[in-house]
Order: structure tokens, then C-alpha cells, then sequence
């Protein structure tokens, strides 16, 4: 009489940085004879760095296989059944099964599952207007997207091109385009770019792109994509005016592609991601998991859930989920929003909340702003380098700080975005024993010198 337990089946949705380190840490713990794991993923590509494909549109990386962590065929070595070029339809959460789609054919058939990763990512957003989806309008979420966009600029005989929107994405991009001699315009609804900062160092980075020649235009909105006889795009108009377009890229964010999960009945949140408990178990739902740009997380700082599309966090969610399939058992806490980004030699950072993020999380809070160096003023190529701080009134925690410098100032963020974890006070933080010598920082590190006048602002205000 055969004793062994019964094979489990897990199926995934999505083969990039969540479901993929989902399977593979389910196959750590698990073996074949344990756990049988079936993979979908509608692209050509697995496990890949999305945030690497600005650097490879500009030319900074020579091929999409650079940005590659790991091939279909080496996922299939370690005993992952992968399905490239399939699309999953429909999950049937009664049934226990999904229904998927070869992309090439359009087969279709069912596979049933014990438990069901969700690693469906993001969507570009792409506006709601006349000739979005024309030929030569793109968005770039996917390997799948930069090739379509390199593409196009080898077909496109002009040399300019409109980027819509300015957040990470958008600036990149148009970096990425300057790079590759085009003439490059940002069309921003938004007082700044980068509206993940506060307008006022919003500005630092404004200053920064028209230093390298690319022209911003601020609050507008595109209207319509304009197309020419043969239906590519040649402009983008706005109520104002028109912008001659050669290409166009949408960088004006993503949203969670939650379209199989809302049909499915499972919980979504305000921004319409999945919502998940902390071992990443979509809610209400004991067999079914969730991770990557398709989810929710809590937001340490402010205590509200949040959006936020970072290959970071899917990594770390795929890791929590294939080791609690496996039966370990790991949490995924929260975060607090820390990002950084560059336009040409201008380092961007931040970390927890803006002021309006603060006011709308009903917290009163006291904010600084401090010019100081990266390294030992006297020491050869010491630039400078803006911080802000936004600290709680009272109680001195901190809440938030913006970066942006030269060299050697964006990773000076994860000073900060480790106070945050730790929900020290600005106070505290003056006193962290930081590295120092002239090469690298000032005696006072700007983070610290931000901390001690936070810490002055608090005092003056109860």
C-alpha cells in the first residue's frame, strides 16, 4: 500500500520577479514528487529587471538578454513546468482551476490547481483619449514593450519624440531618447516631474532636464494623439498646442492588471490591487496568494495601503509566498516608499511620506530643507546636494526625506528609509554613527545635518 502524500499542484500566474521566486522557492523547499508546479507567462521573457529597460532603450545596455536573471529553459531544469506564450483567461476559485490561452494558436484548456500564485504585475496606463493606441504610441512595462519600442525608432525616419508624463518611467525615457539624439519634449499634467516628490525639489529635477535638452512643458494635459495619412502618430495636441511626435511613450504610470482577479471575485483595495494578508495570502482566500505590481501593501508611516510598482517588492513577495507553499513560514511587513532614480548625473530619491501624503494621512508634521555637500567641502569634486525632511509635530518622528544631488546622494536615502522602519525620531537620528571620512561625507552627513534642524523645528513648535 502506497503511504507517500498525494502530489500538490501549484500553478502561477505571471513568470517575472514574484511568481517566478515564488516557484523557485516553492521548489527549494518542495520537491517534484512533492509539489507539482505549472507556470504562465504570456510574454517571451522570464525573470527580468522592467527597470533596467530605460538603460537598454538608451543604449547603456546592449541587449534584452542582459537584463534576463533566469531563461524558460533554466527555470524548466529546476523542475518548473514554464508555459511561454500562454495567457491565463479566467481562475475559477470554486473549481480550483484556470483557464488558459496559447497566445500563438488560441488553444485554450484548463488546468486545476491545490494552490494559485497571483504575479499578474502592472499595466502602462495609457489615456483615455483619441489615437492612444495608434502605431508609434508606446507604453514600456515589459521586455515585450522595449522591443516594440526599439522597433520603432529603427522604422521611424524622424527624430522627435513626445513622453507623456514625468514620473520615473517618463524621465527615464526621456533621457533614454536624448541618448539616442532625439529631439525630446515631456508633456506633464503635474506642476513638476517627478510627482513623487514635493513640488519644490520637483524642480531641482525640471532644472536638471533642461540642462540636458529636453524641453518640459508643465501643467498640460494631451488631448489627442494626432496620426498622419498612413495612421502612425505625428503629434500630440494639448488644449494649447501641438507637439510634432515622430514616437511617443506613456510615462504616466501603471495600475495593478488585476482584470482576471476582479472577475474572479477576490478583494481589491482602493488603488485596485489585490489585497493580501502578511504571509501574502490573498484574503479570504486559504489557497491563493498573491505578489508583485498586482498587490497592495501596507505603508509603514502612514498605516494606509498603497500601490507601488518596485521589482524590490515583488522579489521579497515571491520569496514570503514559495516559503509558505513550501511550508516554512515568512511575512511580508510593509513598506515605506523608498525609491531612487537619476537624470544623467542628477541622483532622485525619497522615502516615506510628501506633505500632502502626511495631510492626508491627518498627520501634522514640520518640514526642512538643507544645502550641504557629498563629500568633505574641501575635498576634489564635492557637489551639492538638497535634502528635505518631513518630521511628526511632537512626538519628532520622522516622516518622509527627498533627495537630490550628484554623485553619492541618491543612496543616502536608505539612511533614512531604515529610521522609518525603525519609527525613530529625528532626534535619534542625529545621533547614528555614520561613516565618515573626507571621500565620502562631510563630518556631519547631510542626512544628519536635515536631522538636526528637523529636530530644532520640533522643539519650536510644541
Amino acid at each position: 500500500m502506497d503511504t507517500s502524500p498525494a502530489r500538490e499542484r501549484l500553478v502561477v500566474i505571471g513568470g517575472d520577479a514574484a511568481g517566478m521566486s515564488a516557484a523557485s522557492q516553492a521548489r527549494r523547499l518542495k520537491g517534484p514528487d512533492e509539489l507539482e508546479i505549472v507556470a504562465f507567462e504570456r510574454g517571451h521573457f522570464t525573470s527580468y529587471s522592467a527597470c533596467g529597460i530605460p538603460y537598454w532603450v538608451g543604449g547603456d545596455v546592449a541587449a534584452p538578454e542582459e537584463l534576463i536573471a533566469r531563461t524558460p529553459e533554466e527555470h524548466r531544469a529546476r523542475g518548473i513546468d514554464l508555459r511561454m506564450r500562454t495567457e491565463v483567461t479566467e481562475i475559477d476559485v470554486a473549481g480550483g482551476r484556470v483557464r488558459a490561452r496559447d497566445v500563438d494558436s488560441g488553444a485554450e484548456s484548463w488546468t486545476s490547481y491545490d494552490k494559485l500564485v497571483i504575479a499578474t504585475g502592472a499595466r502602462p496606463v495609457r489615456p483615455d483619449m483619441p489615437g492612444a493606441d495608434a502605431p508609434g504610441v508606446h507604453g514600456v512595462q515589459t521586455l515585450d514593450d522595449g522591443q516594440a519600442l526599439l522597433d520603432s525608432l529603427a522604422r521611424t525616419r524622424g527624430r522627435r519624440a513626445v513622453v507623456v508624463g514625468a514620473g520615473y518611467i517618463g524621465v527615464e525615457m526621456a533621457e533614454a531618447l536624448i541618448n539616442r539624439g532625439y529631439e525630446v519634449t515631456v508633456v506633464n499634467r503635474g506642476s513638476e516631474p517627478m510627482s513623487t516628490l514635493d513640488p519644490d525639489m520637483g524642480r531641482l529635477v525640471h532644472e536638471a532636464m533642461e540642462d540636458l535638452g529636453i524641453t518640459m512643458v508643465n501643467n498640460t494635459q494631451v488631448t489627442k494623439v494626432l496620426t498622419g495619412e498612413d495612421g502612425r502618430v505625428r503629434a500630440v495636441a494639448t488644449q494649447d498646442a501641438e507637439y510634432p511626435a515622430d514616437v511617443v511613450v506613456l510615462g504616466i504610470g501603471v495600475r495593478p492588471e488585476t482584470t482576471l482577479a476582479a472577475a474572479a471575485g477576490l478583494p481589491l483595495g482602493a488603488h485596485q490591487g489585490l489585497l493580501t494578508d502578511l504571509a501574502m495570502r490573498v484574503r479570504g482566500h486559504e489557497n491563493i496568494w498573491a505578489g508583485g505590481d498586482c498587490v497592495e501593501v501596507l505603508d509603514l508611516v502612514s498605516g494606509q495601503e498603497r500601490h507601488i510598482a518596485l521589482g524590490t517588492h515583488a522579489n521579497k513577495h515571491g520569496q514570503v509566498i514559495g516559503t509558505n507553499i513550501g511550508g516554512g513560514y515568512a511575512t511580508f511587513p510593509g513598506v515605506v516608499g523608498t525609491a531612487v532614480s537619476k537624470v544623467c548625473d542628477l541622483e532622485i530619491a525619497r522615502t516615506g511620506l510628501r506633505e500632502k501624503d502626511a495631510h492626508r494621512a491627518g498627520l501634522q508634521y514640520e518640514t526642512v530643507t538643507i544645502e550641504s555637500t557629498s563629500r568633505a567641502g574641501y575635498y576634489p569634486d564635492a557637489s551639492l546636494m538638497t535634502v528635505k525632511m518631513l518630521a511628526e509635530r511632537r512626538t519628532g518622528r520622522l516622516l518622509g526625506v527627498q533627495i537630490v544631488g550628484r554623485e553619492g546622494a541618491g543612496k543616502r536615502v536608505d539612511i533614512a528609509a531604515v529610521a522609518l522602519t525603525a519609527c525613530m525620531t529625528v532626534e535619534q537620528m542625529t545621533a547614528l554613527d555614520l561613516g565618515y571620512a573626507p571621500p565620502f561625507s562631510p563630518v556631519w552627513d547631510p542626512i544628519l545635518v536635515a536631522a538636526r534642524k528637523a529636530t530644532r523645528a520640533v522643539q519650536q513648535s510644541t
